[in-house]
């Protein structure tokens, strides 16, 4: 294309040789380690990961060649314009080069003729030995969608003399249908006024193919991921109800004799999407008559939470049955977290209830304490020693003791009662509740007083909440 006057202003001329050439080099050379790593990758057409991959490294690849032959064009020089091109391919190879491409025109307003270079025939899907378009004639060999938009572009152009930057379709004889990008400006006269209208025309297809397929194979990814979190979801909801205790509503142990525990407990789940955690509660009856009430919490969401939770719950329940008292029992616990493959850390409560003596041996693992009400004021049990579990290696763990009473209150819990705060926020909130429990009458009605302070707060965590009452 000849060098012309844009907007008043003389073309850039093309920068020295040898710049460019060492932008080409470079470009190729990065060309070459992309197509060398796309090879590397594997070609599996069934993983929406790969084909999001493989995808991606063909558009950059696409978008290299290009990059490539604009430089190449840039070096050598604008195309000369000629009216009688020679016959062009009627399509153009996978990755060929830019001319096949990339056509340039000038359309003179005021001879109303029209000049394209032989690529532009290819691309818009003429015959080469046709004469080229006038302005008004182009329209033709748009898709019918598009009409408007290039009117609007080449009026823009003309009368306001407004750069052209758009893309439309245009239909081809046999009914193929190319997305062509084209750039171009008005060339102005002496007089200031439009003289021409020069523009460039790029075959985009092949690029934009490319883009929709990186966008088809990420929306296919994230859907698989999608449906594999809600898989994952209803998995570790589901192991979460087979493994916590099946009992609704109050629960009596021990089941015979006339000391019992009246129990309630509820899981509290997130308020927001978060996958299940590994919160769990759980009360035994021994055989020994003894009464276990536990809680904790697993680091981690989702089926690994919950299958480690479970575990751990089975592990609780089966050395208790041995008669392990509440220390030793974490100590095995730890010993547990500390041979498994997976490092994970957790939390727990355990406590031991004699009814007969009404005397409770509890044990905590980096666990928040359980909260003693009686008669309308609450408060945390003296803690004894106790890390997390999984945290040390051969760690021990304190007892502690205390005597309860007819009509005594004690609570467990997990974190995640109240979002952003580890225990304390919660804590002060419980015993605030003192009074509500000196009135109930069962754990169950304490338990809906728990509920409804904190069931509809917003939380980032799932949270368990067990109450024994000294009912006898």
């Amino acid at each position: 294309m000849p060098s012309h006057l844009s907007a008043g202003r003389p073309a850039a001329q093309p920068p020295g040789h040898g710049g460019v050439d060492a932008l080409i080099s470079q470009t190729r050379r990065l060309r070459g380690e992309v197509d060398a790593v796309r090879r590397d990758t594997p070609a599996d057409r069934s993983d929406p990961q790969n084909r999001w991959q493989r995808a991606l490294y063909d558009l950059a690849l696409h978008q290299l060649n290009d990059v490539d032959e604009h430089l190449a064009q840039l070096r050598d020089g604008p195309l000369p314009m000629t009216a009688d091109p020679a016959p062009a391919p009627t399509a153009a190879p996978h990755g060929g080069s830019l001319l096949s491409r990339v056509g340039s025109a000038e359309w003179n307003l005021l001879t109303d003729e029209a000049s394209w270079s032989g690529e532009l025939y290819r691309i818009l899907g003429r015959d080469p030995s046709a004469p080229p378009l006038t302005l008004d004639e182009l329209p033709s060999l748009v898709h019918d969608e598009d009409r408007p938009k290039l009117t609007a572009m080449v009026t823009d152009c003309l009368v306001d003399a407004r750069p052209i930057d758009g893309e439309f379709r245009v239909v081809h004889p046999d009914g193929g249908v190319r997305t062509v990008h084209m750039m171009g400006e008005p060339v102005l006269g002496a007089d200031g006024s439009t003289a021409s209208m020069w523009a460039v025309l790029r075959d985009v297809s092949e690029l934009r193919r490319c883009r929709r397929a990186v966008s088809e194979t990420r929306d296919s990814l994230h859907r698989r991921r999608h449906a594999a979190a809600r898989t994952e979801h209803r998995l570790a909801v589901e192991l979460q109800e087979a493994v916590l205790p099946a009992w609704r509503g109050s629960l009596r142990l021990p089941r015979g004799g006339p000391h019992t525990l009246d129990l309630a407990a509820h899981y509290l789940p997130s308020s927001t999407s978060a996958p299940i955690g590994g919160d769990w509660y759980d009360a035994l009856e021994l055989s020994d008559g003894t009464t276990l009430l536990s809680a904790g919490d697993l680091t981690g969401h989702g089926i690994g939470a919950a299958s480690g939770m479970a575990m751990l719950l089975g592990a609780v329940r089966g050395m208790a049955m041995t008669g392990a008292e509440p220390g030793p029992l974490l100590a095995c616990l730890n010993r547990l977290l500390d041979a498994t493959v997976q490092p994970v850390l957790g939390s727990a409560v355990c406590l031991r209830y004699r009814p007969e003596t009404r005397s409770l041996l509890w044990a905590q693992a980096g666990h928040p304490a359980p909260l003693l009400f009686r008669d309308g004021t609450g408060r945390a049990l003296d803690t004894p020693d106790g890390v997390l579990l999984g945290a040390a290696s051969g760690a021990s763990y304190g007892q502690a003791e205390v005597t309860l009473e007819v009509g005594d209150l004690l609570l467990l819990h997990t974190d995640g009662l109240v979002p952003g705060h580890v225990g304390t926020a919660a804590v002060h909130r419980l015993l605030g509740l003192a009074a509500h429990f000196a009135e109930a009458r069962t754990a169950q009605h304490c338990l809906r007083t728990v509920v409804r302070e904190f069931g509809e707060g917003e939380r980032e965590d799932g949270a368990c909440v067990l109450v024994a009452r000294v009912a006898s």
